[in-house]
């Protein structure tokens, strides 16, 4: 009987094999052998589409048997039974349980990584993909170079927190293509002072300035999961897009993958606000010699949007300390981090006491004077 999954396995000793990053092979930790991804990709096709074959079968079987619980009126409904999926290890028998949107997991068994290729099948299937170029090893120096220079970061933070959990994701993005034009209004102000004896006069001119013109963008990433937080997610960027490899689930192995949640039209919103802030940012650069400038209309419409499917390295790190949880993402690619810190509250009014107060006696030093 076909399995639904896929496990990548050695040629040689039948070990699990893990994509690696810094050699961009597939690695068997046990005999030491590496594997290009071309060679795995041609060994593994014909197991790939039995596997999607596999589920198909499993996909119309569970819909019939939701059918007739329906007729018996059971309380089965569609969303609650889509909700988990149930897989065998094929190493080790061992079942897994998974939610919709798994496409990448390893056995808690067995350890053995095991990619779900129906997950990636026909429309599902991502145009490109980035493959890890950095490992967990330095995802922990990088957690390490973050709290540095951190002044407000309780001292006891960086000893006494404890990764709970390293996690490396291809996480799913949609990257579009678009073009924006229009026009932005702002209102500008150029202030001149002068002096007619002791009194000082300030001249204030105001202006409409208009702007106007067109940018074209290509592949602004939005994270297709609603597992990832966006803001961690639009902070690790950018990406080299110049190491885009077509799609391949031989990259997968070792790491967890997610198909995404997240519609092309839904994130059309997120995308357009951001090539439209862009193009007010690019535009009023444009502006200059003013004292003050504010926006006073904006017109920009986003046009030609086409979204491309790909997968992108991210590192998933998460401390507990105090009983609160902290959560980091790094760029599996170029190693930028970003996360959440607990603050020092007597190192933060300390900290601002001592910039106010000098400060007020400034003021009222050049008041008396």
């Amino acid at each position: 009987m076909a399995s639904n999954i896929t496990s990548y396995k050695c040629p040689a000793c039948t070990g699990p094999l893990h994509f690696s990053g810094a050699s961009g092979k597939l690695e068997c930790e046990y005999c030491g052998s590496s594997y290009e991804v071309a060679m795995i990709e041609e060994l593994y096709a014909e197991k790939e589409q039995k596997a999607v074959e596999a589920q198909q079968k499993i996909d119309a079987r569970k819909e019939r048997e939701q059918q007739e619980a329906a007729q018996a009126g059971l309380d089965w409904s569609a969303e609650e039974a889509a909700e988990l999926k149930v897989y065998n290890c094929s190493s080790c028998g061992a079942e897994l349980i998974c939610d919709a949107s798994t496409a990448a997991t390893s056995c808690p068994y067995c350890g053995n990584p095991t990619v779900i290729p129906s997950q990636f099948s026909g429309g599902l299937k991502p145009e490109l993909i980035l493959p890890f170029k950095l490992d967990k090893e330095a995802a922990k120096k990088a957690l390490k170079a973050y709290y540095k220079g951190k002044r407000l970061l309780p001292n006891a933070f960086k000893d006494e927190n404890h990764i709970e959990e390293i996690k490396g994701v291809y996480v799913p993005f949609w990257l579009f293509d678009c073009k924006v034009s229009g026009d932005v209004t702002y209102n500008g102000t150029i202030e001149e002072t002068s002096k007619a004896g002791d009194t000082e006069i300030v001249e204030s001119k105001h202006y409409i300035i208009e702007r106007e013109g067109s940018m074209e963008f290509e592949k602004i990433p939005i994270d297709a999961s609603t597992k990832m937080p966006d803001a961690h997610m639009d902070a690790i960027e950018p990406f080299d897009y110049q190491e885009f490899k077509p799609f391949s689930t031989a990259y997968l192995p070792g790491f967890l993958a997610d198909k995404y949640d997240v519609s092309l039209e839904e994130s059309q919103k997120r995308v357009e606000e951001r090539a439209k802030n862009s193009m007010a940012d690019e535009l009023e650069q444009t502006v200059e010699g003013y004292s003050s400038l504010q926006e006073f209309s904006n017109h920009l419409v986003v046009e030609e949007a086409k979204g491309h499917y790909a997968l992108l390295p991210v590192w998933m790190l998460s401390t507990r300390w105090n009983g609160e949880n902290y959560l980091f993402a790094m760029n599996g690619q170029t190693g930028k981090l970003i996360g959440d810190l607990p603050v020092d509250k007597k190192k933060y009014y300390s900290y601002f006491a001592g910039i106010a107060l000098p400060l007020a006696a400034l003021i009222l030093g050049l008041w008396f004077l």
